[in-house]
């Protein structure tokens, strides 16, 4: 915490499990230099166990984050999951009911969200300095060879680990959207958008390798463009153009990265007929991530402060917009006619391991 210059809370890395072997789970502790009492589990259900543990980070593919997410709820466990929260939102809702009974803290780890230009973003946008926002586009892909590199067993493209490019890159452009066009908007106005989306399919395994959204939110019916594809990039030219752009009556701001936002661009609106719109100056903002970090830390630290403060959810990643985009998601699938394997789609729940 001493590195960002936080001193109300303290981390202690307790535990570390693998579904495989302790052997596994203490190599990753001596990775990352834990401390020396920390302990290295061979299951799953032993971390959820361990008294030591006050909150479970889960990083397993997204396809067992259900199964793994409720067996540590149901320990008693708070916990901060990884996105997609979920592979459908009927899970998603379950869980947070598990987290209700058990009155504990429970979030998805959109780290994006807790990055300090991404909460300027909001401010800026939420006090006007855009006018009224009539668009936001967002895109997160990448310039791969797919067959070359995922072939038909990379996580990426694997059905069976629920792989595609909508639950594991999408999400980041859907964050952009949900942020602006509806985190923002006063409860009373928001709402969720109508969705409109076209989907490309990897012919090695039936995922989508291409998926592209067109979102109408409520109130005054602003489109939020979210794309995501493993064929080509959203930094292919030279020098890299910001892949997310919010466009307001009054100028635009463009973010430097849709899943580390360390800079954004202020741009003021400019009419031959009309002039300077906005208030603001051209100009880039930039926040160094401190300490050498990468990033993750603040949203740990939002995680601590929620669970210090007895917050079963975090304002900021809230329980019901999960529940929302979960829904979005849900569509663009069954749109695409993209659905995976029965027992990935489940909310039958049994304590089983598997995954990383």
């Amino acid at each position: 915490p001493t590195t960002r210059s936080i001193t109300d809370i303290t981390h202690t890395l307790a535990a570390a499990a693998s579904s495989t072997s302790s052997t596994r789970a203490q190599a990753f502790l001596d990775e990352v230099g834990a401390p020396r009492a920390a302990k290295a589990h061979g299951s799953y259900a032993a971390l959820a166990a361990d008294p030591a543990v006050d909150i479970v980070y889960i990083a397993t593919p997204h396809s067992h984050h259900y199964a793994n997410a409720r067996l540590c709820l149901e320990a008693g466990k708070h916990v901060l999951c990884e996105k997609p929260l979920t592979v459908n939102a009927a899970q998603a809702r379950i869980l947070m009911g598990v987290a209700r009974r058990k009155k504990v803290f429970f979030m998805e780890a959109v780290w994006t969200r807790f990055f300090p230009a991404a909460g300027e973003i909001r401010e800026v946008v939420a006090g006007g300095g855009l006018g009224v926002v009539k668009r936001v586009w967002a895109d997160l892909s990448f310039w791969n060879d797919v067959e070359a590199q995922f072939g038909t067993g990379h996580r990426m493209v694997n059905m069976d680990l629920a792989g595609g490019v909508l639950l594991d890159l999408g999400m980041y452009s859907l964050t952009w959207l949900f942020q602006i066009l509806y985190h923002i908007v006063p409860k009373s106005e928001r709402g969720p958008p109508t969705v409109v989306s076209a989907m490309t399919k990897y012919k090695g395994t039936g995922c989508d390798e291409m998926t592209s959204m067109l979102l109408s939110f409520p109130p005054h019916g602003a489109h939020g463009i979210a794309t995501t594809n493993i064929r080509v990039s959203n930094d292919a030219s030279t020098p890299p153009s910001d892949p997310i752009r919010i466009q307001g009556t009054l100028g635009d701001i463009t973010i430097s990265s849709p899943y580390r936002p360390t800079s954004y661009t202020l741009i003021p609106a400019t009419s031959a007929s009309r002039g300077t719109l906005a208030t603001f100056k051209h100009e880039t903002i930039t926040h160094e991530v401190p300490g050498g970090g990468h990033g993750m830390f603040w949203e740990a630290d939002e995680c601590a402060r929620c669970v210090r403060d007895g917050k079963l959810e975090s304002a900021t990643m809230p329980w019901e917009e999960t529940l929302v985009i979960m829904e979005v998601m849900d569509q663009v699938r069954e749109q695409g006619g993209l659905r995976y394997k029965e027992g990935l789609e489940s909310t039958a729940y049994e304590v089983e391991e598997k995954g990383a």
